[in-house]
């Protein structure tokens, strides 16, 4: 474990205080990202969903390989159909990102919608303690689920690619920090 007092356990001869740089050129690059990304949130929803589609492609390759790997097992064909469906919807992604940008933000605002009431109904049984700040934020994610669920399909067009922007900006002003701290103990 390295501190922030500059020692190190990796045993490569630098400290992580001697890095601090790098903390701050990584954090300035994901929020000038996340400032670029909120700009052009279509683009970002749509990059996502690129992504998304090239993990589940290469998912798709791994789990079919990995079904011939074990096929003395019992499981072979539950490999080969789990590589198949996400080959599918992969493919899927790629050919219509649109639609699929539409699925999962219908799935995201239910997820928050779920997640959000699961929160109200924790923080309702706490009654002190913090359950204030729990409904609070149960009361914000179901909010923000039901919002985007109204709003839905044309919220499928902004809303993944607000929050990746969102994400690199507190990603990258969190690294900011973390450079700038260990500038000060360096």
């Amino acid at each position: 474990m390295a501190n922030f007092q500059g020692e190190s356990s990796y045993g490569r001869g630098f400290t992580v205080g001697s890095k601090w740089g790098w903390f701050l050129g990584l954090g300035l690059l994901l929020t000038v990202l996340g400032v670029v990304a909120l700009v052009n949130v279509v683009e970002a929803t749509l990059a996502s969903i690129f992504f998304i589609a090239a993990v589940m492609l290469v998912a798709g390759v791994g789990h079919i390989v990995h079904a011939f790997q074990v096929r003395g097992w019992d499981s072979m064909a539950y490999w080969v159909l789990s590589g198949v469906l996400y080959l599918v919807a992969g493919l899927f992604a790629f050919i219509n990102p649109v639609l699929a940008s539409a699925v999962i933000t219908l799935m995201m605002a239910f997820a928050l919608l779920a997640s959000g009431l699961f929160r109200l109904f924790v923080g309702f049984r706490m009654r002190g303690g913090g359950g204030g700040f729990v409904m609070l934020s149960g009361l914000v994610t179901a909010l923000a689920g039901l919002m985007i669920a109204l709003g839905w399909p044309a919220s499928s067009l902004w809303v993944l690619g607000l929050f990746l922007s969102v994400d690199l900006m507190i990603q990258g002003g969190t690294l900011v920090a973390l450079g700038l701290a260990l500038k000060r103990l360096a």
